[in-house]
């Protein structure tokens, strides 16, 4: 079956919308979609960098459809569908001072981004909803119920970090990589993400590599942006730390981290997790920087339990 039937195919029992864009503010759309009953419990789901609303698999969105959410995925701004922004050109040299800790410029931030997300419930006619989000996902969310904590139900923070420097790192080996160009051709590009996801997958539920190509072809296919993957990075490299500012939420907080993950070192998770009240830590062997199958039940059960304890 091909990448594009498989996103395009549903379980009978959970009703999938067709893409759609918002436009949320004057020159910015968000490309979205939905899975399940409007009439369920809303829940956003936020993803990583560079990566584009179908990396939240369609087969997991269904279950959290099954059990019983309104499930809303969306493509960032700079990513897939949504406005691609052609201003403020981000260079190798931008990203490695502001790694250093050097002022720089910054086309837009994290909270920039939550804002985003915000819109887009707004968009939706949904005052709140439950936020989920993975890596600079997870950053966003957080951002999210920081910023507005009433329109925040529950909050669950999969692969990220606090923005403290001293705990959710990368590993080092990994940084060329990132900064490596990325192919010219659909094919390049594809072999490249194959080759990049089988450094960061889980080594306890990988993916077959065949499921790496299908998910690389739909991202390129969609449409790719390496300016816009550019800006993320800044935006993640220049982030606040919001430890303090976490220690003030009062929503529902579930902070999931595999225990292999080389692309946020766990310990971002565990700070994440101490800094929010009452936050349940959820540390999982074996698991990457993915969101493999295997896995998908882990994530459903977690999620669903963060958002019956608003009830």
């Amino acid at each position: 079956m091909s990448s594009d039937a498989r996103e395009a195919a549903p379980s009978p029992a959970v009703t999938t919308s067709e893409e759609q864009v918002a436009t949320i503010a004057e020159g910015v759309e968000i490309c979205f979609q939905t899975f399940g009953d409007p009439t369920g419990d809303p829940l956003l789901l936020v993803m990583g960098l560079g990566g584009p609303l179908t990396w939240w698999p369609a087969a997991l969105c269904e279950k959290l459809a099954a059990a019983g959410f309104f499930v809303i995925r969306y493509d960032n701004r700079d990513t897939g569908r949504s406005t691609i922004f052609r201003d403020g050109r981000v260079t190798r040299q931008h990203l490695v001072a502001a790694f250093l800790g050097r002022r720089v410029p910054v086309p837009y931030s994290l909270r920039d981004l939550a804002q985003d997300g915000l819109a887009l419930l707004d968009h939706l006619d949904l005052p709140a909803a439950h936020v989920a989000g993975v890596s600079m996902g997870g950053m966003i969310a957080q951002s999210m119920a920081i910023e507005a904590p009433d329109r925040v139900l529950s909050l669950t923070s999969l692969s990220s970090t606090t923005g403290n420097r001293r705990v959710g790192f990368q590993d080092p080996r990994l940084l060329p990589h990132l900064l490596r160009r990325a192919g010219r051709t659909r094919d390049e590009y594809v072999a490249g993400s194959v080759a990049f996801w089988r450094r960061i997958s889980s080594p306890g539920y990988r993916d077959a590599d065949a499921e790496a190509r299908e998910r690389a072809e739909v991202t390129y296919d969609r449409g790719i942006s390496l300016s816009g993957v550019m800006r993320h990075m800044i935006a993640v490299l220049t982030q606040r730390d919001r430890t303090e500012a976490l220690r003030s939420l009062q929503v529902p907080t579930a902070v999931i981290h595999g225990l292999a993950d080389r692309m946020v070192h766990v310990s971002g998770g565990r700070a994440t997790a101490k800094a929010v009240p009452d936050a349940d830590l959820v540390l999982v062997p074996g698991m990457g920087h993915d969101l493999p199958a295997g896995l998908h039940d882990v994530f459903v059960e977690t999620i669903r339990r963060t958002a019956d304890r608003v009830r």
